[in-house]
C-alpha cells in the first residue's frame, strides 16, 4: 500500500511538473507572439467612432498578408461613404491603421487572407496541425471584446479536449450553393478546445505554448444560451479551424 502511494505520489507530481512547465514559458511565447496579432475591421471618417472592429487576425507570409475567418470580413463595404477594410496593428490607444484588401477566401473552412499597405509586420510561424494530439495544452491571443479602451490583445489558455468532424455554417443565404450543399456531406475534423473565447475572438491565432507555432485559427463560440448573453455567461468551449488549411489557402497565392 505504502508503495502505491508513493508511485501515485511521484506521478501526480510529474503531472503537475510538466503542466507547470508548459505554462511557465507561456510568457514569454506571448511576448513573441502579440506583436504579430492584429485586428481587423472597418474605417469610415464620417463615423463615430470612424474604426469599426470585426475581429482579430494574424500577420503570415511575407509579413504583409493577414489570416482571419471568412465570417470576420465583411461581405458588402459602404464605397459610397468611403468605408474601407482596414486592420489595427500594435498596441495602446493609437494603433497604426493599414488598409486592406482580400486576396484569398475559403468558405468552406471559414478563413481568407488580406493584404495591407505599407511595411511588413512581425509575422507569426505556422506550426503542423496534424500532429496536434487531444489533451494537447493550447493558447490563443486576440480582442475579445474588441477595443473599447484602445488595442490590448488578450491571451488564454486551454487545452484541445477533442478532434471531431463538423460543418460549418454559410454566412448568408446566398452562400448555400449547390457545392456547399455537397460540401456539407463531407464535413472536416476541427479543435474542440475546453477554453474560453468570445466573439472578437475570432480569427485569432491558437498557438503552442512553448514555441508559439500557430496550428490552428479560431472561428466559433459555443452558445449556451443566446447571442446576447454569450458575454455573461460563457461556454468555456471554443472551436479553432487547423491550420493546414490555411497553408493551403496560402499556397494558393502563389501561383497567381
Amino acid at each position: 500500500m505504502r508503495i502505491f502511494l508513493f508511485c501515485l505520489m511521484v506521478g501526480l507530481s510529474s503531472l503537475m511538473f510538466s503542466t507547470g512547465a508548459v505554462l511557465a514559458g507561456l510568457p514569454e511565447t506571448v511576448a513573441l507572439v502579440r506583436p504579430g496579432v492584429v485586428a481587423v475591421g472597418t474605417m469610415q471618417a464620417t463615423r463615430r467612432p470612424p474604426a469599426k472592429l470585426l475581429g482579430t487576425g494574424f500577420v503570415i507570409g511575407d509579413g504583409t498578408l493577414v489570416a482571419t475567418n471568412a465570417h470576420v470580413v465583411p461581405e458588402v463595404l459602404a464605397v459610397e461613404n468611403k468605408e474601407y477594410l482596414a486592420v489595427f496593428a500594435g498596441r495602446g490607444k493609437h494603433p497604426q491603421r493599414r488598409r486592406a484588401r482580400q486576396v484569398a477566401m475559403d468558405l468552406k473552412h471559414d478563413l481568407a487572407i488580406l493584404k495591407i499597405e505599407g511595411d511588413p509586420l512581425p509575422m507569426l510561424r505556422l506550426g503542423d496541425s496534424d500532429r496536434v494530439r487531444e489533451g494537447e495544452s493550447i493558447a490563443f491571443t486576440g480582442f475579445p471584446i474588441g477595443a473599447v479602451l484602445g488595442l490590448y490583445p488578450a491571451t488564454h489558455h486551454g487545452l484541445v479536449s477533442t478532434i471531431s468532424p463538423i460543418v460549418l455554417p454559410a454566412r448568408s443565404g446566398r452562400q448555400l450553393s449547390v457545392s456547399m450543399i455537397k460540401r456539407m456531406r463531407d464535413p472536416f475534423d476541427i479543435f474542440q478546445l475546453d477554453a474560453t473565447a468570445y466573439p472578437g475572438n475570432s480569427g485569432s491565432p491558437m498557438f503552442l505554448p512553448k514555441t508559439g507555432e500557430v496550428i490552428g485559427v479560431l472561428n466559433m463560440v459555443f452558445i449556451k444560451e443566446s447571442k446576447e448573453t454569450v458575454l455573461e455567461k460563457p461556454s468555456g468551449i471554443s472551436y479553432a479551424i487547423p491550420i493546414k488549411h490555411l497553408k493551403a489557402l496560402l499556397e494558393t497565392l502563389k501561383d497567381e
